[in-house]
């Protein structure tokens, strides 16, 4: 397909016939490709906006570049993985970590620039080295327990900053949210935060309405009153204009603080690339170590102009299997869509206002949903926790993680939280397996049929499934 931009048309250009998909170097009409567009938009909607107001950036300049990013993305990968980009929540802990520390956002974007060059380096190793290398260093436990310590270590967030703006707000859109999230079907469950952003939007407007202005922290202040809902800077904004840049600052401390999220986004990948690959039936497996190096590429051209760092969207995937449509002309109209919504600051005011209230009810989910995500990582990849040799590091890690713990080196210089826990988990199970007697080391082999195709020259596995991402979340690796 060359650069991936030439598309032939499905049929006659209207719907699948019954059990076929839409290939991604196949299209639709251009004005369902375009509506197809649109609809992935949609679905990152929640997600790509909620993460760059959490980290105190540009919602604007985060869905332009989330544009950019997906088109950077699509060429690299020369139309083979369909997908979109946007900002990647794994950040919006470091980024509160950061800011509690002093940081401001000049320094969070230098420091997850950083995190973008190392997921880039990673991928150019997995590419020449395949992805036994991920399994050797960054086995199911370790993975695991770095999702879960950056997602839990967010809870301090919503309690003391969100939740307590409006606690009866946010109670409601958490109950809406996780009805949404549960009760919806298709399309509409994988949009659950948006349409919690939108039942907080009305939840908010209507206690104004009723009950007047609400005395409560604002923003993290003292206790106030102020309206729930304040559309002012919604009225000021430009209907045309650019967004906010700024150059990206780099400061070591922060850099540690960041660099852990590689973990997950590696993680995260991965399992992009072995869910599109058998959706689609095309083994993906050699187009690994270019994706990983695409995403980071595209998040140092996001940061390096003060946006978010970015990464794939399951939400998209859950747009494809619904609609059986795999093609990466819909995710080039979405590009464009992104573009356009980026250049309009009164749509980026919109998004800005949204109440602390509803963030609290969104976050008290989304945070969890982010730790939990660890937790299945454990269970995919089967580790045993009854083996000293996982729980030891995983639970000392955890709770440096969540709980804060600091290790002061210098006057100056203090290693804690997210970086610490991180440096914890994974060179404490790397130490402790090789200090540990040999019956504790007895794991299920290296790679199983679902991990062995990586290394085949991007053929499939031997079971058929196309091999990908068991990744990091695959069987726990033996020297």
């Amino acid at each position: 397909m060359g650069l991936g931009v030439g598309w032939t048309l499905h049929g006659d250009g209207r719907t699948p016939a019954p059990g076929a998909v839409v290939r991604p170097d196949e299209r639709l009409s251009w004005p369902r490709t375009a509506g197809l567009g649109a609809q992935h938009v949609v679905a990152m909607f929640g997600a790509s906006f909620v993460a760059p107001v959490l980290m105190g950036l540009d919602p604007n300049l985060a869905i332009m570049m989330s544009g950019i990013a997906t088109a950077v993305f699509l060429l690299a990968t020369r139309g083979r993985v369909p997908s979109y980009l946007g900002c990647s929540l794994s950040f919006v802990g470091v980024a509160a970590a950061i800011r509690a520390s002093g940081g401001d956002s000049a320094v969070v974007t230098g420091a997850v620039f950083t995190v973008g060059a190392a997921l880039f380096l990673a991928g150019l190793a997995v590419q020449r080295f395949g992805a036994r290398i991920i399994h050797a260093t960054m086995p199911p436990v370790v993975t695991g327990a770095v999702v879960m310590l950056i997602g839990f270590n967010l809870a301090p967030v919503t309690a003391s900053t969100y939740w307590p703006q409006d606690q009866w707000t946010a109670l409601l859109v958490m109950l809406f949210t996780g009805l949404a999230v549960v009760c919806l079907r298709g399309f509409w469950s994988r949009i659950a935060i948006f349409l919690g952003l939108i039942f907080g939007y009305t939840v908010s407007a209507l206690f104004d309405l009723v009950f007047g202005k609400i005395h409560s922290p604002a923003g993290g202040t003292e206790a106030v009153d102020h309206w729930r809902l304040d559309l002012s800077g919604v009225a000021k904004a430009d209907w045309i204009g650019l967004p906010s840049f700024h150059a990206p600052q780099f400061e070591w401390s922060a850099i540690l603080i960041a660099l852990p999220v590689v973990i997950a986004l590696i993680a995260e990948n991965a399992g992009h690339i072995k869910a599109v690959g058998e959706m689609t039936g095309d083994p993906l497996d050699d187009t690994l170590g270019t994706a990983i190096a695409a995403d980071g590429a595209a998040s140092m051209l996001s940061t390096a102009v003060g946006g978010p760092p970015n990464t794939t969207y399951s939400e998209n995937i859950g747009v494809m299997a619904a609609t059986r449509v795999y093609s990466t002309a819909a995710y080039w109209a979405a590009a464009g869509f992104a573009l356009l919504f980026g250049l309009c600051p009164k749509f980026g005011a919109v998004v800005a206002a949204i109440p602390g209230g509803v963030l609290g009810g969104i976050t008290v989910i989304l945070y969890g949903m982010i730790g939990l995500l660890g937790a299945q990582i454990w269970l995919n990849g089967r580790v045993d926790l009854r083996n000293p040799l996982n729980l030891v590091p995983a639970a000392a890690g955890i709770i440096i993680g969540v709980g804060g713990v600091e290790l002061r080196i210098t006057d100056t210089f203090v290693l804690g939280g997210i970086a610490l826990g991180t440096l914890v988990v994974i060179t404490g199970y790397h130490a402790l397996r090789f200090l540990a007697p040999a019956h504790l080391k007895e794991q299920p082999p290296l790679l199983d049929a679902g991990t062995s195709g990586y290394d085949r020259e991007g053929g499939p596995a031997a079971d058929g499934t196309g091999g990908a991402a068991e990744g990091p979340s695959g069987q726990d690796p033996r020297p």
